[in-house]
This record gives structure tokens, sequence and C-alpha cells, in this order.
């Protein structure tokens, strides 16, 4: 192995030829004109609910493939590939259970938006709890998208840099500039239709890439011998322990909790259901959500292991062709579909339009609510729809700049799916917990949800930080699966510098918990310190309350104790009143 860090003798650097550079500006292009189009052309978005909620009237199909474009970002488009590749088939066991929090949410959470009819998911606080509550949820959302939106625009960043030779610092730039110019002037009609095509051009450049892979190694046979035989197979790894990275355990209970998460209380998804004229076509977007979701990751993760297989005796970690396991994508489909002119132009456009999908999202879906929780409140005179609009496109703008500023910071770490999970853990757990007290404990009271929120959302960002320190400090290192650089043809006499080193010390034990876990533990933290709170101050007055504000299945008991309450009342009315008895 070179000792200078450089590449090994006989390993290549592949670059971009001018027809990949043709079809990935093609795609920046025409997401940009969707944006001008919605901007000037299209229906005007000059009120909230327009730019919003696209005035309630978008189709089901588009903001099906926007749900799942959204979800699936270029985090996922690159960072599945090298978890599979790098940890084996653990985290693809993980697709079912998307399907599992889209039936969830289609019960318990989604009628209570639908009939409320709200622009900001936020809002519900408000009606259920106070203000203050209210105004903690968009502290925590807000938070949590600028701990997440950088990950997402570094990820395309450092793809097109290992094409161009560009540096990161120039792209991301641009990149960002692009994104926030379509969301600021198309909104939600604009996110929706750039998803759909983005969506679109990611699934199609990624089956084809699986083909000639598969082609390249000699079918799906040898794929699935090489990928037992480096013991990347695996699904019943049945060891309880929370210490473990990753296991069948961590990947059901944290993978619901973070579905649910995802999908029910996230403003961004929530908008998006909103945006569709019945409650019977949000269903319907849920049911191909949940398809969608399985296909990608089947197809994402599968690309793991056709990588492996391909790479089997010469790693192009060990070769120093690239520096990073998120780069084993890019370099790959460089390598094998270089033969098929701008197919790797078109595939790398794929991973732009993942990012771009969930950056516009995160810009919009943030934009309405730091209107609608900060800016409106503050404002002493009643404004224009149009004024009202265009504070929030100025909102996106700015959000967008701030993001830009801190994508440098990602730079510094490693493995951006293990890292977008466990920053998307810091409020998520918090946020969904929050929701869910006020939707299933009638009991609970503003005061429970404002300390439980806090001690969640601190406890977690304790947790989460420290682990992301441990792991810096290499006091927590996560043993990673062999490879091999034999087949490289380069010297094997000099020494194999180990994958994974042993810790220098053990780290703090909640630092060593499967960040799979974070979001259902800030949901338990949050949950049980409301509860606690709630029991110890001041009940509210649940038969005056709307039951609408509670889930389906919760106010059937509500409505019971209503009528019982009532019953009573009449009894002692007509025992106060009677006629004395002779």
């Amino acid at each position: 192995m070179n000792s200078t860090g450089q590449p090994m003798e006989g390993a290549i650097e592949l670059f971009f030829s001018w027809v990949d550079y043709s079809l990935f500006i093609l795609m920046l292009v025409l997401s940009t004109m969707i944006g001008i189009y919605f901007g000037f052309w299209g229906k005007k978005s000059d009120t909230p609910e327009e730019y919003l909620l696209g005035g309630k009237s978008m189709a089901t199909l588009p903001v099906a493939v926007s749900l799942v474009a959204s979800l699936i970002s270029g985090i996922t488009v690159m960072g599945d590939p090298a978890e599979t590749y790098t940890y084996g088939t653990l985290y693809w066991f993980g697709s079912v259970v998307m399907p599992i929090g889209a039936i969830l949410n289609n019960y318990l959470y989604l009628p209570i938006f639908y009939e409320l009819q709200l622009t900001s998911v936020y809002e519900y606080l408000q009606l259920r709890f106070n203000r203050s509550v209210r105004v903690m949820a968009s502290m925590l959302c807000t938070v949590g998208l600028l701990l997440y939106m950088p990950i997402v625009m570094y990820v395309p960043a450092l793809a097109l840099s290992q094409v161009t030779g560009l540096s990161i610092h120039i792209i991301t730039p641009i990149i960002s500039v692009v994104c926030i110019f379509y969301t600021m002037m198309g909104g939600i009609k604009a996110v929706v239709w750039t998803d759909f095509l983005q969506g679109v051009i990611m699934v199609v450049a990624s089956i084809v890439v699986i083909t000639l892979g598969l082609i390249h190694v000699g079918g799906f046979g040898i794929v699935w011998q090489r990928s037992l035989e480096g013991e990347r197979i695996k699904v019943f790894e049945m060891n309880p322990s929370p210490y473990e990275r990753m296991n069948f355990w961590s990947i059901v209970i944290g993978g619901i909790s973070g579905a649910l998460s995802a999908l029910s209380v996230n403003q961004a998804m929530v908008q998006r259901f909103l945006s569709l004229p019945s409650f019977s076509k949000a269903q319907k977007s849920l049911v191909f959500l949940g398809v969608g979701i399985i296909v990608i990751k089947c197809i994402t993760c599968f690309m793991g292991l056709t990588i492996f297989a391909t790479y089997y005796g010469c790693d192009p970690l060990k070769a120093k062709v690239i520096s990073r396991s998120d780069q084993l994508i890019v370099y790959y489909v460089m390598d094998i579909a270089s033969s098929i002119p701008g197919l790797p132009g078109l595939f790398v456009a794929g991973i732009f339009s993942a990012a771009l999908s969930t950056m516009s999202t995160g810009l919009n879906s943030l934009g309405a609510t730091l209107f609608e929780d900060f800016v409106r409140p503050c404002l002493n005179v009643k404004i224009s729809d149009k004024t009202a609009s265009n504070i929030i496109k100025l909102l996106v703008v700015i959000i967008g700049a701030i993001c830009v500023g801190t994508v440098f910071l990602v730079d510094q770490v490693g493995g951006v799916l293990q890292l977008s999970m466990s920053m998307h853990g810091v409020a998520s757990g918090s946020v969904f917990g929050l929701f869910t007290f006020g939707m299933f404990y009638p009991r609970g009271n503003a005061k429970g949800a404002l300390i439980g929120s806090i001690v969640a959302l601190v406890t977690m960002g304790w947790i989460v930080f420290g682990t992301q320190k441990a792991l810096a400090e290499r006091t927590l290192v996560y043993p990673q699966l062999p490879t091999s650089a034999a087949a490289c043809g380069f010297n094997d006499t000099i020494p194999e510098i180990l994958t994974t080193q042993a810790p220098k010390e053990e780290a703090f034990f909640l630092y060593r918990i499967s960040f799979l876990y974070y979001t259902i533990i800030g949901f338990i933290v949050m949950i049980v310190v409301g509860m606690v709170v709630s029991h110890f101050t001041e009940p509210p007055n649940i038969e005056e309350m709307n039951v609408n504000l509670f889930s389906p299945i919760v106010r059937k008991r509500i409505l019971s104790k209503r009528r019982k309450f009532e019953l009573k009342f009449v009894e002692e009315k007509n025992a106060l009143f009677a006629p004395p008895a002779k």
C-alpha cells in the first residue's frame, strides 16, 4: 500500500466526460425552469396557502413521488450502498418498517391534521396547549433541520467534487443557489414537480447501473456468493444489546419510531398531504410512499452488494482511489458505466436530484414554520397575502445561506448515513413525543409538554454530540467487515493498515447506545417527563376541549367520559329538584 496517501500504481481516478457534464447541467436547468414556470407563468403563488399548499389541488402521483423523493435524499443514494458495503445488509431490512409507519400514521395522526387543515403543524400545539408550546416545537424543528440540511447539501458536493476535481467549497454554493432559487420562486408546486422529475431520473439511472454491474460481475449468483463469503448478508442479528451498532431489534424499534417521526408530525410531509384535495387521496399517497420506499431501499442497498462483489479482491479504499466509503457509489458508476457516454453524468445528476429534493423540501417547510410561528405574530399590522408570500420567500433565501455557511463542518466527520440519522435524532424524538403527548394523553397540560420537550432536547443533544466527540477521539469505534486488496496487483509485502483499530479507552455508556434508538429515547423522555409534570400540576378541562385535537382511538374514550359526566349531572339535577317522597 502506498504510504504517501496517493492512489496505488494501477489504480485510476475517474472524471466526467463532456457528455456527462452536458446531461448533468441539463438536469439543473430543467429544475430551475420548473421554478421559473411556477413563479412567473403558472398559477401565481401570491397567498401563503397557494405557495405552501399549492391551493390544495395537487395530483396524487406527483405528491406521492415527491414524498418518496423527500425522504430518499442524496444521503440515501450515497450512504446506503456504503453502509451495505461496510457493515452488511442489516440496514436493508429496515426498509420494511416504513410501510408499518405509514399504516400507523394513516389511522393515528393524519386524520387529525386533515380535519383541522392547518398551514403549520405547530398550530396544533397552540390549539391543544398554548402558544409557548407551539414556539418550543417550532424551535425544535428549526434546530433539527439546521443540523440536518448541511449534511444534505454536502453529499452532492462530495459526489461532484469526486468526478470533476473541483473543490467542495466552490460546488456547494452553486448547487445551493439553484435549489434556493426554484424553491423560492415556485413554492410547493415547484418543489413537488422537481421532486417528481428528479425522482424518476434517480430510479432510472440506478436501475441501469445495477444492470451493468450484474453483467460486469457475471450475474446475481456471483454477487450473492461473494456477499456470503464476505459476511455481508446479515438479517437476524438477534443480540438485544443496545450497544450493538445495528441489530434486528434496533432496526425494528428504531426504524418504526423513525418512520413515524418522519411521516406523522413532520411539517414537510404533512404539508404535502394537505396539498391534496381529499383525505382519500392523501391515503393513496401513503400507499405509494410505502411501496416507493421499499423499492428505492432495495435498489440502493443491492448496489452495495454489487459494489462489494465487483471489488471483492481490490477495495478502492485500500487502493486509495477514494478517501471515504461515501464515495464508493460514484467511483463505481464512473468505473462500470463509463462505456456508456452520459450515464455517469445522469447518475450523479440522480444523486443531485435526491439531495435537491430533500433540500427544497426542508427550505419550503422551514420557511412556512418560521413565518407562521415567529414572523407573523411579531407583525403589528395586518399584511396582504402577497406580502406574506414574499416574506416566506425571503426566509427561504436566508435559511439557505445559513446552511451553506455551515455545510463545510460536515467535511470534518465521516459516514454521512450514520451522521445524518444521529443529527436527526437530536430533535426528532422530542417533537414526535410532544405531538403524541398532546394527541393521546388528555390529562397532559402545557407545563408538562414544555418541560418534557426541553428535557428531551437537552438529553438527546448531550448524547448525540457526546457520541460524535467519542467517534472523533476514537474512544468509540465500530468494527467494519473485512475487505481485501489482494487482487489489486499491488505490493502485498507491505503490511495492511487495519480498517478498524481498537479504541484508546471505552466511551461513556450512553455514547455507546446505537444511533437507531435516538428518536425513541427522545420520545420516551418527552412522554415520561411530560406525564410526571402534568400529574403534579393542574389538569386541562377535558369537557371543554375540542375532541378533534385527539387521535381517533382516544376520542371514543373522551366522548364516553363526557356522556357519563352529563348523565351524572342530569341525575344529580333530577335528585335535587325531585318532589319530596310522601
